[in-house]
């Protein structure tokens, strides 16, 4: 049973797969606007919905921060296998490698960014990752929902395989050569970053096939993952679709 919570993530859920919610709680004291037009989405889905007090509401969050809304989900069944997602997607694969992200905030917007973009998967190392939490659904508006999540054992050995599956494997760092806006992010392609600070670790750069840094012109030495991420991935759109 999964927890969601938050206006973003519970909405996004009852549109993509409402037979999926079992339950939505809401805050028996919120008569607002939004909140009223939230309850009429629910309900027109056919989503249960019951009014809540604070207490009830918070022990089902896991804590306060859920704006008066949290929902009991069945876990939605997406896809796990990484080379099923290569062979279906082809030459348009778009993949997104995570390389020790810890920080909730920071994979949940990564994930957001990653929907957006038309990412196909995103792949964490089960080490060294925050994992999805009721926090990282949060952040990400409902993508945790839909993007299918894979967690490896050995991110190196799994580069290696996507690389033999026929995928590019491009890696950020700051002292690169090319520029993200010097490679062609035409094929299938997979992105794989580092959190900030240290980065990727080492072995994860070494299997890249590329290095590119990210031009900045300012006095900042590096990028948020999830900003980084937004860059490298939005690029790759506008290559794909919009410079044709």
């Amino acid at each position: 049973m999964a927890i969601l919570y938050g206006f973003h993530a519970v909405s996004a859920r009852v549109k993509t797969a409402p037979a999926s919610v079992e339950e939505v709680l809401v805050d028996q004291h919120r008569k607002d606007k939004r909140m009223q037009q939230f309850i009429d989405k629910v309900k027109a889905a056919g989503v249960k919905v019951s009014a809540a007090d604070s207490d009830r509401l918070e022990k089902a969050a896991g804590h306060k921060q859920h704006q008066g809304v949290v929902a009991f989900a069945k876990e939605l069944v997406k896809s796990n296998d990484l080379f099923e997602i290569i062979d279906t997607h082809g030459k348009n694969t778009l993949l997104l490698v995570l390389d020790g992200v810890t920080d909730p905030h920071n994979l949940g917007a990564c994930l957001r960014s990653a929907d957006a973009s038309g990412v196909h998967a995103v792949v964490l190392p089960k080490d060294k990752s925050v994992g999805i939490t009721p926090v990282v659904s949060k952040v990400a508006c409902g993508a945790a929902e839909t993007i299918p999540v894979i967690t490896v054992t050995n991110l190196a050995r799994t580069l290696e395989e996507i690389q033999e599956a026929g995928v590019w494997c491009i890696g950020t760092a700051g002292e690169a050569t090319d520029t993200l806006y010097d490679a062609d992010l035409n094929g299938p392609i997979a992105w794989v970053l580092g959190a900030e600070g240290d980065g990727m670790r080492r072995l994860t750069r070494e299997k890249c096939d590329q290095l590119v840094q990210i031009p900045m012109i300012g006095s900042v030495e590096s990028l948020n993952v999830s900003v980084a991420s937004s860059v490298c991935l939005f690029e790759t759109l506008r290559q794909r679709q919009f410079s044709k």
